[in-house]
């Protein structure tokens, strides 16, 4: 009868040459931690220290607690501005994204030549400041001296005017989605790279054609792309700012100083000097981008499992 011999106990590493570890690691965390802490959590925790004070014809600038939340949530200003980026984000996100996964899937496809122009041609217009972009594109607008403008003269009427009250959401929505069409298509063209080929010929064998692979192969690999893109696209909403507000003097009747909550806090700020309520709207829309992002981010990774 043979006996097993006891594994030998597991010694634990000195706690000095532990700690000296520990320390090791913390001095390569440490440039990050630092730069981390400057850039982010102490404007973070300066704009959470001003949010609660007001400044007041008597006694200055005073704590006043949640006060200004409170003044945020019943402004009619704050929320038509939120109500407006929350329509933009739901009728622009959308096409955007299908627009990136339709150029995506066709460069990726075998049939279509020239890949790498089209690759470049598409994704060029992200390359281009967002400044310059808004600018070109408002010059196209422009009913009194853009493009727009001379067709109008052309046609004899004044039917087109993107800067009009009934289409400046729609003109903002071509900027942003030609802006970023580009981006997107090379988030979803790097994830089609990454299927192995094994998948496409034991698909080709089974006899799937092309649709039946975009729909059982690469949209399925496509899935964390597409949280990813949708939440970056959703912060980017909730922070329109360059196009509205580079589009103001085109269009003063049509664009107010709260447009949009990011142009709201910059010109409480900055022309109203409200400094105090300016960063209450800035930490209010921060937090619901923070719990949209979130709840998009879980349910895609719900779905993944």
């Amino acid at each position: 009868m043979t006996t097993t011999a006891a594994a030998p106990p597991v010694v634990a590493p000195p706690r000095r040459k532990r700690s000296r570890i520990e320390q090791r690691g913390w001095l390569f965390v440490a440039p990050f931690a630092i730069v981390f802490a400057l850039v982010f959590l102490a404007p973070l925790i300066y704009s959470l220290w001003l949010s609660l004070f007001r400044d007041q014809l008597v006694g200055g600038n005073a704590f006043v607690g949640f006060d200004n939340y409170i003044a945020a949530f019943t402004d009619p200003k704050f929320w038509d501005g939120f109500v407006r980026v929350l329509g933009f984000l739901v009728v622009q996100v959308p096409i955007m994204l299908l627009l990136a996964l339709g150029a995506a899937l066709a460069i990726d496809s075998a049939r279509l030549r020239a890949k790498s122009f089209n690759r470049i041609i598409i994704f060029l217009p992200y390359a281009v400041p967002a400044v310059v972009a808004v600018l070109m594109w408002g010059y196209i607008y422009g009913d009194q001296f853009g493009l727009a403008g001379n067709i109008n003269d052309l046609l004899g009427s004044t039917f087109l005017a993107p800067l009009s009250s009934q289409w400046i959401m729609l003109s903002i929505g071509n900027i942003v989605t030609w802006e970023f069409v580009g981006y997107n298509m090379l988030i979803f063209y790097s994830s089609l790279k990454t299927i192995p080929g094994d998948l496409y010929e034991a698909a080709s064998i089974d006899g799937a054609g092309d649709w039946r692979t975009i729909f059982s192969i690469k949209l399925p690999a496509l899935r964390g792309s597409l949280v990813i893109a949708t939440i970056f696209s959703i912060i980017g909403s909730f922070q329109l700012f360059n196009e509205p507000n580079i589009l103001k003097p085109l269009a003063t009747n049509v664009i107010s100083t709260y447009f949009t909550p990011n142009m709201y806090a910059y010109n409480l700020s900055f022309a109203g000097q409200q400094y105090n309520y300016a960063a209450t709207v800035a930490i209010i829309m921060g937090v619901i981008t923070a719990i949209i992002a979130y709840v998009v981010q879980l349910r895609g990774s719900r779905q993944e499992v």
